[in-house]
């Protein structure tokens, strides 16, 4: 059984689950969901914006019974897109989730942008629409068709504004979180409110100029543990308790990446990886949107 973790909602959340960003393709989606079934993974990560929920739904469908698995047995998190902020698009955005991933609710339900889609970072519309959908959000709580709710890439400034009016508390705030980018400030306003940080791009980017798995520090310690730079770095996450949605259509890469709950890190190990700090972004940076 893997490590979970129990969201302020009361619900259990595995500490990692798989990415599927730019995973598309029915065959391509089918494949990685089997070979992530088969290695242990409960926890299936998407979005409106990924455009892969319909294969996402229909892979799980077929796949679970092979596995003895039920819906109930699975943890489905998807988002809320830029362009379905605000009190008339999101619950029609929630149900078109619900319907392509053919789930009756969602476990989790994030608001992907703290900005809506065709406005200027500094418009003040963007903070009305974000809170017209967490309404929405929480109305759909109150009717089960959602266990948690969260937010992703939101900043402090906009968790604080979120936690000063919500009647839910978000359960889960899902941000870019590596040695390279350690966001501080953000880890303890969840900590203090008992919110659940989930980590993406651990790993820090897929393409082949990623700094931080070639970093001689991390390829030391990857020596040291005689475990690969991946798990190197997904263990500094859970070993912190913070939670990580690795990403790989690779079925050896798949397993690897879930095998990081046999080993542990030295405290010198974990201070060396947190020492590598750059405030580096790899995807995405909210700081612009007001």
């Amino acid at each position: 059984m893997l490590p979970s973790i129990k969201l302020i909602s009361g619900h259990q959340m595995p500490l990692i689950g798989l990415g599927t960003f730019k995973i598309t393709g029915y065959e391509h989606v089918f494949k990685t969901v089997e070979a992530a079934l088969a290695s242990g993974y409960r926890s299936f990560d998407t979005a409106s914006v990924y455009r892969n929920e319909i294969d996402i739904g229909r892979a799980l469908k077929e796949l679970l019974p092979k596995f003895k698995l039920q819906r109930q047995d699975i943890f489905i998190t998807s988002k809320l897109g830029p362009a379905e902020q605000g009190k008339s698009n999101a619950s029609q955005a929630l149900q078109g989730s619900l319907q392509r991933l053919d789930c009756e609710y969602l476990d989790l339900y994030l608001i992907h942008w703290p900005g809506a889609h065709k406005l200027k970072p500094d418009d003040r519309m963007h903070r009305k629409l974000r809170a017209e959908s967490w309404a929405e959000m929480e109305n759909a709580h109150r009717e089960n068709k959602v266990k948690s709710l969260g937010v992703s890439n939101y900043l402090p400034s906009h968790l604080e504004e979120l936690l000063s009016t919500c009647t839910v508390k978000p359960s889960v705030l899902q941000i870019e979180y590596h040695p390279h980018l350690i966001q501080t400030n953000l880890k303890s306003l969840c900590d203090k409110h008992h919110i659940h940080l989930q980590a993406y791009s651990s790993l820090g980017t897929s393409n082949t100029e990623n700094l931080l798995i070639k970093d001689p520090r991390v390829k030391e310690i990857s020596a040291q543990c005689k475990k690969s730079t991946a798990q190197v770095l997904l263990r500094w996450a859970v070993q912190q308790q913070i939670g990580v949605l690795p990403k790989s259509t690779n079925p050896v890469h798949i397993a690897e990446n879930i095998d990081v709950f046999s080993f542990t890190l030295s405290e010198e190990q974990m201070a060396v990886l947190s020492q590598l700090d750059q405030q580096k972004h790899y995807c995405w940076d909210p700081a612009s949107v007001r």
